[in-house]
């Protein structure tokens, strides 16, 4: 979107690629297929440096992504602050892990979405691909044998252009148009869901992310840009819709003090930086991503609940799965992104799932966390396998 609030400008009528969405898993998909030579079109109707929800919290294997694509530094540089522990709080037991130093990673981070959004995005214009924003795909362009050959691009202003691709990809979150274009069914359904109310309070004085948990509920405390600390509340959905009586305040308030007396008065001493905003819970979900002619990317293709903070890490892993399935050139390579993100991430849905469901006592849980982090860390050892192997270069889906 230009400074007069019209919709950017598109400068050519074909691309390798054609992106809707310019956040996290659009932007860095982008950003790499775009350093490999290919001509690449981001579309997205946000502004530049918009706020979205987020859990923000970048899991080891995002940070590694980041420190290997050159980009760690620039976060470092925008105030991020580095965190070098998380501690889990499981009723009145406290267990606190440093963060090792290990391949190449000796803290975590949790930037603001106004602030690691632009940088990808930055990165991506940087390498060669174009941004459009305030433009969104409405349509998708069909060969006579129904393979997609492009987009139909809608701005602000009404106009719609036609753009030939030889791949489009939906990164355009979990109700993603061009899912619903593509007819992406969900492959694989979450039994359950949480819902969520969260704020920002400035200057909390924790150290670290802290994660607490309780019978039916869990909160915790996320250090971010500019001094604030996100401090959420995760729920059953149920007692969520409480909040349109009893208001979103009170029943933040009610959740917190249930798990951690300790954070409700850190947060009762603080001051907010912003208001309350509450996410009714949504079933995580393994669409079909990948077809002919089309994929998806991030919450688009994948979506697991937000309680263990592992969306924009997902997103990162993501994006280099698929850009080098787009670089082998072929709709083989293409439909094989898909069954290996399949393969990492069914152990990260699952016990998310199980974690989601607060059918647990505080043992269980504990040991449901013990493997999130071995899930967590095949994760980091297939990024690591991957790095050691060069991506391709200037070959698009034919």
């Amino acid at each position: 979107m230009t400074r007069s609030g019209q919709p950017a400008p598109i400068g050519r009528h074909r691309y390798d690629v054609v992106i809707a969405g310019a956040r996290c898993a659009g932007a860095a998909t982008a950003m790499l297929l775009a350093r490999r030579g290919l001509s690449v079109l981001v579309v997205d109707p946000m502004r530049r440096g918009s706020d979205t929800l987020s859990t923000h919290a970048l899991m080891r294997a995002a940070v590694l992504q980041l420190a290997r694509w050159g980009l760690l530094d620039t976060l470092r540089a925008a105030g991020t602050p580095t965190i070098r522990s998380t501690t889990f709080h499981y009723g009145e037991e406290s267990i606190t892990l440093p963060i090792k130093q290990r391949d190449g990673v000796d803290g975590l981070y949790a930037p603001r979405r106004t602030v690691i959004d632009p940088i990808l995005l930055e990165a991506a214009e940087a390498a060669g691909a174009e941004v459009a924003l305030g433009r969104s795909v409405v349509d998708l362009l069909r060969d006579r044998d129904g393979r997609v050959r492009g987009a139909t691009i809608a701005g602000t202003d009404g106009r719609d252009v036609d753009v030939a691709a030889d791949l489009v990809i939906g990164a355009d979150g979990v109700r993603s148009r061009i899912a619903s274009l593509v007819g992406a069914v969900e492959e694989h359904v979450a039994t359950s869901a949480t819902a969520s109310i969260y704020g920002y309070r400035r200057d909390l004085g924790v150290d670290g992310f802290h994660w607490y948990y309780a019978a039916g509920a869990s909160v915790g405390a996320i250090p971010t840009n500019d001094g604030d600390t996100c401090v959420f509340a995760s729920l059953p959905p149920k007692l969520f819709e409480l909040s349109r009586s009893k208001g979103l305040e009170t029943v933040y308030r009610e959740v917190l003090e249930q798990v951690s007396p300790e954070l409700a008065a850190r947060v009762a001493g603080s001051a907010p930086s912003s208001k309350l905003r509450g996410f009714a819970g949504l079933q995580g979900f393994l669409r079909r991503s990948a077809g002919s002619g089309w994929a998806l990317v991030g919450d688009a293709g994948y979506f697991k609940d937000p309680l263990t903070a592992h969306g924009i890490t997902d997103a990162l892993r993501d994006a280099e799965l698929l850009a080098r399935a787009v670089l082998a050139g072929s709709d083989d390579a293409v439909a094989g992104y898909q069954q290996t993100r399949d393969g990492l991430v069914r152990g990260l849905f699952e016990v998310t799932d199980r974690i989601a469901s607060f059918e647990w006592d505080l043992q269980q849980v504990k040991e449901l966390h013990l493997q999130l982090s071995r899930e967590m860390n095949a994760e980091v050892d297939l990024l690591k396998t991957l790095h050691e192997t060069p991506m391709g270069s200037r070959r698009a889906v034919a």
